[in-house]
């Protein structure tokens, strides 16, 4: 399976605080506890899972490398003992101190020690256009690769990983207080059941050395905000020979100066002036694909909206599009000379002679307020 997302894990927002992350891990971390739950495989894995996500999230150095670059921003050799299996028994002790003391590890069953990698996650940011058009982007992600020194073994030419001690091989190592018994991963060799006592030098006894790699995203026509494109196996490497994780580019849409989205359609002001909004006209506004005309009826009031069919984003699914819609706004005249204002004057003076026919919203507003105060 492919690691969740790690506030979703917890259950909180990604705004949560600190203590709100260690209530919810207190809470998970009693509900799953194997020895609440015998038996019970979906409990262990679920422990497991809370217990990973809390040591991520409770450390603000891994939390602000996971927020920027999702599973990719957390080190992998760092997380191999937490994240699988029950990880180490410090961690535990703020919720269970006056039930846990120190132990000694000892031989665990054997158990499966090979793990798919956890899949990766990347923010996009593209402009209205690229969403609405479709476009190809490059990006470069952090990667690991296969350590060519030991060819992935993690020790010294012409050497051998041994058979871990402290675990017998089996990867897993038991802690037992009282009546109550936890499962860990082994601390010597962190789950992998082997033990390199002689180290590769060019990786340090990892396996695997830290790289960047380029890749290619096709980003199709309609993309929203926050759309995932999946792209399979270009996640983290897999563990002890399991399969790479996934990718996830993530959509995020800058803010456009013209238009705002919503959903296929977009919306955009279409400023007219005095004159055209009373006499009718023809004005020009922007698209997505060029400029469009459209024509203004006479007497026409702010907020009235135009649309205009077919002129929106495209679905992804599909060939249909969306509509843009224009809401007008009539623009007051500014930086008058003197003859606009005698003119306008003129024109006041005029309509005064019969405001019900001329401005029917003010003589509805004025009777309105007549009637409220009487």
């Amino acid at each position: 399976m492919s690691k969740r997302d790690y506030y979703d894990v917890l259950g909180v927002n990604r705004d949560a605080s600190d203590d709100d992350i260690k209530k919810a891990y207190r809470k998970l971390a009693m509900k799953y506890h194997p020895d609440r739950n015998p038996d019970s495989k979906e409990a262990e894995d679920k422990f497991k899972e809370v217990k990973e996500a809390y040591e991520i999230l409770s450390d603000s150095q891994k939390r602000g490398a996971y927020d920027q670059f999702g599973h990719a921003g957390v080190d992998p050799q760092a997380g191999a003992g937490g994240g699988q299996g029950f990880g180490g028994f410090g961690d535990f002790a703020d919720i269970f101190s006056d039930i846990f003391g120190g132990g000694r590890g000892g031989n665990g069953g054997g158990r499966s020690n090979v793990y798919r990698g956890a899949d990766l996650r990347y923010n996009m940011e593209i402009s209205l256009e690229e969403a609405a058009r479709g476009c190809e982007k490059q990006i470069r992600i952090p990667s690991h690769e296969s350590c060519t020194t030991c060819s992935g073994t993690g020790a010294k030419p012409g050497t051998q990983p041994k058979t871990c001690a402290t675990c017998g091989g089996h990867g897993q190592v038991r802690m037992s207080q009282g009546f109550f018994s936890i499962q860990q991963t082994c601390p010597t060799c962190h789950g992998s059941g082997k033990q390199i006592t002689d180290p590769c030098t060019s990786c340090h006894g990892a396996g695997q050395k830290k790289t960047t790699k380029t890749l290619n995203v096709k980003i199709p026509a309609g993309v929203d905000e926050g759309d995932r494109i999946r792209l399979g196996g270009e996640g983290e490497p897999g563990q002890n020979g399991g399969p790479a994780g996934d990718l996830y580019v993530v959509t995020h849409i800058k803010q456009h100066a013209v238009f705002q989205r919503d959903g296929m359609d977009l919306h955009c002001e279409m400023p007219i002036s005095f004159s055209t909004a009373a006499l009718g006209g023809e004005v020009e506004i922007p698209t997505l694909d060029g400029m469009a005309k459209v024509k203004i009826s006479p007497e026409t009031q702010s907020g009235r909206v135009y649309r205009l069919r077919g002129k929106g984003v495209k679905a992804v699914r599909g060939a249909e599009f969306g509509d843009l819609h224009c809401h007008v706004v009539v623009e007051t005249p500014v930086k008058l000379t003197e003859r606009q204002k005698e003119l306008l004057r003129e024109f006041e003076a005029i309509s005064q002679g019969d405001v019900a026919t001329h401005n029917p919203r003010s003589k509805s507003f004025m009777d309105k307020l007549r009637d409220f105060f009487e």
